[in-house]
């Protein structure tokens, strides 16, 4: 009787060990894993850092208007208001007249093409 829980006592060590084996050949295949996963996050991280600092650079202001006065031939011209929204009626007439008003948008009549500004508005409430 000895002999076979002796038996039993040694199978079930046996099986132990190696149960322990797989759980710590699982830890360490994971931790390498784990340490990939971390530099390739660290990687992508610069890279975004990277593709920020580009956008910065690409979006500044005075590049962007560099880039519309060249390119586009737009310049930086202030508006001109012709008209605030107290004027404009509340309700749309079915019978109103719509009148149009225009108006340089350059006062100062700087070189170039000249600019227009058209307002359109309905008369009558």
């Amino acid at each position: 009787m000895v002999r076979i829980l002796n038996f039993f006592c040694m199978t079930l060590l046996s099986v132990s060990i190696l149960a322990l084996y797989q759980i710590s050949e699982r830890t360490r295949v994971t931790g390498v894993e784990l340490t990939t996963v971390e530099r390739q996050i660290e990687e992508e991280q610069a890279k975004a850092a990277l593709q920020q600092a580009r956008y910065e650079h690409l979006a500044r202001p005075d590049r962007i208007q560099e880039l519309a006065e060249a390119s586009l031939g737009m310049s930086d011209t202030s508006t001109v208001q012709l008209a605030s929204l107290t004027l404009l009626p509340r309700k749309p007439a079915r019978d109103a007249q719509v009148q149009s008003i225009a108006a340089p948008a350059d006062p100062a009549g700087h070189t170039g093409a000249p600019m227009v500004v058209k307002i359109a508005a309905r008369l009558g409430m």
